[in-house]
């Protein structure tokens, strides 16, 4: 297991909506990219760029109350570092909300004054909201909106066509479906998407990918994955296996003969994860390089002993 497996999701519609996406950049002001703060870097689609064509766009850092926080404050700092505007929210908090529409009338502030000179400040800002699946796009705007109008759920490819939302303060929303890229490049990429949710669990090893996320958390987030689950004092330096082993012990999580379900425990383990119980959690800083974590790879189990027999059960 030295070598991370290539996590690859680009379903049909997906295509469907780069596409989509193009017809409807004349129909906007700007464009609001929604990254999500545990993995900044992964989630910000690297074809965006090429898409937008130079339109105003801001960056919305959403779920930064399961992230982090001294790391989102230094992705702020990079983002201003490269004059690219952004702000940090958390749609489920409302955190940092009201932000939002603020820093869009910034970012448009030529736009506004050239409206106003020409008698049109009434016409309505339109903003397209895009990110990746499952970054928080429909809550965000349900948020705004303060009503659900887009249907939310945490999964990712729920939203399937685009939607036009209108704000009471002039603003219209136009909410589209996420989208991915064809190709994960570098494979750190599909791993940390599947760790957040990003990439439909049907297509992923569940037990390989709570393996890693144990490995790579029981290294910078110890005490919080250790309050979480009541892991012994030798889970420091516990491989992926034998963390996965120890979770469902510890959570009761046994199979007849008293082997630990590996399986129901991989469920729990991400689920708690992206939903933010095990603790504020970041797996990227700006300063980490992908080369970072494939250095930190998890034995194989198949070659590796994983502690999952009788001997030393809980």
């Amino acid at each position: 297991m030295n070598d991370i497996p290539p996590i690859q999701w680009f379903p049909g519609h997906m295509a469907k909506t780069r596409r989509l996406m193009g017809e409807s950049l004349k129909l906007v002001d700007i464009v609001v990219e929604l990254i999500d703060a545990r993995v900044p870097r992964s989630s910000r689609n690297p074809e965006l760029d090429k898409w937008v064509k130079g339109k105003p766009r801001l960056v919305v850092i959403n779920k930064c109350d399961a992230a982090d926080s001294n790391v989102t404050q230094k992705w702020l700092h990079w983002f201003e570092e490269k004059n690219i505007p952004a702000v940090a929210v958390d749609c489920k908090t409302k955190q940092g909300i009201k932000s939002v529409i603020p820093a869009v009338r910034k970012v448009l502030a030529p736009e506004l004054a050239k409206r106003s000179e020409k008698g049109m400040s009434g016409k309505p800002l339109r903003m397209m909201i895009v990110g990746i699946p499952n970054v928080g796009k429909s809550s965000l705007i349900n948020t705004l909106a303060k009503s659900k109008r887009a249907k939310v759920e945490d999964r990712p490819g729920v939203t399937r066509g685009r939607q036009w939302v209108s704000l009471e303060n002039g603003v219209d929303l136009l909410d589209m479906p996420g989208v991915l890229w064809p190709k994960f490049e570098d494979p750190i990429v599909g791993e940390h998407l599947a760790f957040t949710g990003a990439v439909k669990d049907d297509v992923l090893d569940m037990e390989w990918l709570a393996m890693r996320l144990l490995f790579l958390l029981n290294m910078d987030y110890h005490n919080l994955l250790a309050q979480r689950y009541g892991l012994e004092e030798d889970s420091i330096g516990m491989d992926g296996p034998g963390l996965l082993a120890q979770v469902a012990r510890r959570r009761g999580m046994l199979l007849p003969g008293g082997l630990p379900n590996l399986e129901r425990a991989a469920v729990t383990v991400l689920d708690e994860f992206r939903g933010g119980k095990i603790g504020r959690i970041s797996l990227e800083a700006p300063e980490d390089t992908f080369a970072k974590f494939k250095e930190r790879a998890i034995p194989d189990p198949t070659q590796e002993e994983q502690g999952t027999g009788e001997e030393g059960d809980a």
